[in-house]
């Protein structure tokens, strides 16, 4: 994980009824909180 990928998982835990849009399948193996899934909104 990158240091910018790192940031954009903790926005996520600090604003948990946002989306993350992102072009990089890595988000999908990220998790926040310990366990929970990260909501994306990401072209395949």
């Amino acid at each position: 994980m990158s240091l910018a990928d790192a940031c954009l998982v903790r926005l996520t835990e600090r604003f948990p009824d946002c989306r993350l849009f992102t072009l990089d399948s890595d988000f999908e193996h990220y998790r926040r909180n310990g366990r929970q899934v990260i909501p994306l909104l990401h072209l395949a």
